[in-house]
C-alpha cells in the first residue's frame, strides 16, 4: 500500500521538545527491527524530541511494554517489530493480539503509540518497509510521525 504520510514539515511542533518518547522494539529479526528503530530515531532527532530505546522479546510483548513506559511518565511510545507469516495460524493470533493490545493501551492512557509492527508474508516485504533514510518508506519513521501528528492534535 502506498500513500502520503505526514511529514515533519507538515506538522506544527509547539512545545514538543519537552516531551519524551519510548521507542520499543522486538528482538526477533534484528536486521529489520534495528532499521525500524533507526527510522524512528531519525524523525525524533530531526524534531529534537527526547527518546529512549527499549527491547522486548517479541512483538506480543509490545503492548505491555508500552503501557509500562507510559505509566513511567513517557508522553508517547513507538512500538516496532516484525511478525512473519508461517505455516500455522500463530501469525493471525499474534497480529490480532498485538494490534488490539496496542490500541487498548493507547486509548486507556490517552497517549499516542506509533504502530510500526510489520506483518509480512515474506522477508522481502519486510526489507522494503524497513529501508533506512528519511522519506524512503521506513515504517519506523511513519510510526514516529504518527506520534507527532497526534501531539499536534492535542496542541
Amino acid at each position: 500500500m502506498t500513500g502520503i504520510s505526514p511529514t515533519l514539515e507538515s506538522l506544527n511542533l509547539p512545545g514538543f521538545k519537552a516531551k519524551k518518547v519510548a521507542i520499543i522494539a522486538a528482538q526477533w529479526h534484528p536486521e529489520i527491527c534495528n532499521n525500524l528503530v533507526a527510522g524512528a530515531q531519525l524523525i525524533f532527532e530531526s524534531a529534537q524530541i527526547t527518546y529512549e530505546n527499549f527491547k522486548v522479546s517479541g512483538s506480543f510483548e509490545l503492548p505491555l511494554a508500552a503501557q509500562l513506559k507510559l505509566n513511567q511518565g513517557f508522553d508517547g511510545a513507538v512500538v516496532l517489530g516484525l511478525v512473519m507469516r508461517g505455516d500455522t495460524s500463530h501469525f493471525d493470533y499474534i497480529c490480532q493480539g498485538v494490534t488490539s493490545g496496542v490500541m487498548q493501551v493507547s486509548l486507556a492512557k490517552a497517549k499516542p503509540i506509533g504502530f510500526g509492527v510489520l506483518m509480512c508474508d515474506n522477508l522481502q516485504q519486510a526489507l522494503e518497509r524497513s529501508q533506512v533514510g528519511l522519506g524512503v518508506g521506513n515504517k519506523g519513521e511513519e510510526a514516529a510521525l504518527a506520534v507527532l501528528a497526534l501531539w499536534n492534535m492535542q496542541a
